[in-house]
């Protein structure tokens, strides 16, 4: 590896520059976006492999290039350890990314105009779900769920109901990108089931912790459908995954290629393989568990302090802080605040939010990358409080300057894996 980093020194020293600063600023600094995780060191290897050179278009027995036979191995063993961590009939891991996947699974099995019932985007919806600015968008006739504020946030399955008897939808549809809580798949089905509609659950953020065994699982409630990143709490390469059952394989296969997509990165499916082994240890298991434990711990250390959480708390990796409510700054301002002392966040829409989405009223916190380094509950307190201290004092350079210094001191104990 250093051979080929001496090599980009002389070949492009401006990309050479950007990598070398971006290895810093993750060493430096405390990974919150709870959509963001450190790989695994040999995961980082096969992103750098000869499997990056070979195309592979159709799949494993069926390609339309030769040479095939590692690229077949490790797709092979890739779906095969899908099936088992999540319990599913069948699995597609050639999506390129959670986007590409979700469209895959619409594309298959829906038709232009169809109802598709979705989590309203500002109450931890995602974009791929239906947002008007989304090609599926404009082509599915999306219709909305909220949460509860009486509820502290809980989703109200009466109205769900309500709205799907109304709607009648081809397809119910949960999963989300900012909503601390775990979802009653049962629920979700037994009203799926009732309209007769497909049942799909986008678990792109816990995946992995639905692979760890720490959050509940679609597919032991009988969903059609789950759709996952590969990189977030999974802590594999970036991209995407379809399980499903298996009466609806070929249709998905067909879906993902040729309707969709081209040639799968290879490289990328040989890191999901090795990701999928790793996710079916007791280690791995342990980290989903700790995940959470952190998460749990920083909410609590936040809510201690007086800050808004919405939902009041989480269930899951994150946490969500209406920071307009809490300390009179908009998403955006409390997202460079934090940037300055070397915690890295986003800024977040709340539910109805009155702002705008570059403006919002709140910011997500996430434990995954965090817990990837070691860190435990102790140090989410601590972050707590260097997180409050500083969006309450955001113009004050001296409290700033203080709290980067007590930032880098927790990052040097916690070596990032892969660079050291």
């Amino acid at each position: 590896m250093q051979d080929f980093r001496d090599l980009l020194k002389t070949t492009d020293p401006d990309v050479a520059a950007a990598l070398a600063g971006e290895e810093r600023r993750q060493k430096g600094g405390v990974e919150m976006i709870p959509s963001e995780n450190y790989t695994y060191p040999e995961v980082l290897a096969l992103l750098g492999s000869v499997f990056t050179n070979k195309y592979s278009e159709g799949y494993p027995g069926r390609r339309y290039y030769g040479g095939q036979d590692f690229t077949d191995a490790v797709e092979e063993l890739a779906r095969a350890r899908a099936c088992a961590v999540f319990r599913a009939g069948h699995a597609n891991v050639q999506p390129l990314s959670g986007s590409p996947m979700n469209q895959a699974v619409y594309l298959g099995f829906l038709k232009p105009g169809d109802t598709v019932l979705g989590m309203e985007l500002s109450h931890g919806g995602h974009l791929t779900h239906g947002a008007p600015a989304s090609h599926m968008g404009r082509l599915f006739n999306f219709v909305r769920y909220k949460t509860d504020p009486a509820r502290a946030g809980a989703i109200d399955f009466d109205a769900l109901r309500a709205t799907a008897l109304a709607a009648r939808p081809r397809m119910v549809l949960c999963g989300f990108s900012s909503y601390p809580r775990d979802l009653d798949y049962v629920a979700f089905k037994a009203i799926a089931d009732e309209v007769g509609a497909l049942t799909m659950a986008d678990v792109s953020h816990i995946g992995g912790l639905i692979a760890g065994g720490v959050l509940n699982n679609p597919m032991d409630a009988g969903f059609d459908f789950m759709t996952t990143t590969t990189h977030k709490s999974l802590r594999g390469p970036r991209g995407g995954m379809i399980l499903c059952k298996a009466e609806h394989a070929k249709k998905i296969d067909s879906s993902v290629f040729p309707g969709l997509q081209g040639g799968p990165h290879m490289n990328v499916v040989a890191g999901v393989a090795v990701t999928l082994r790793i996710a079916a240890t007791p280690p791995f298991r342990a980290y989903a568990g700790q995940v959470i434990a952190n998460a749990k711990a920083l909410a609590e250390a936040l809510l201690a302090d007086g800050i808004q959480l919405i939902t009041g708390g989480t269930d899951n990796h994150m946490m969500v802080i209406d920071t307009v409510a809490s300390f009179g700054l908009d998403g955006a301002e409390a997202e460079r605040v934090l940037d300055a002392i070397g915690i890295t966040t986003n800024k977040q829409i709340v539910p109805d939010d009155p702002r705008p989405p570059l403006k919002p009223s709140g910011i997500r916190l996430g434990t995954p990358a965090a817990t990837t380094r070691g860190m435990r509950e102790a140090e989410m307190r601590e972050l707590a409080g260097l997180i409050a201290e500083a969006l309450r004092h955001p113009a004050d350079e001296a409290v700033l300057t203080r709290l980067k210094s007590a930032c880098g001191e927790i990052c040097t104990r916690f070596p990032v894996p892969g660079i050291g």
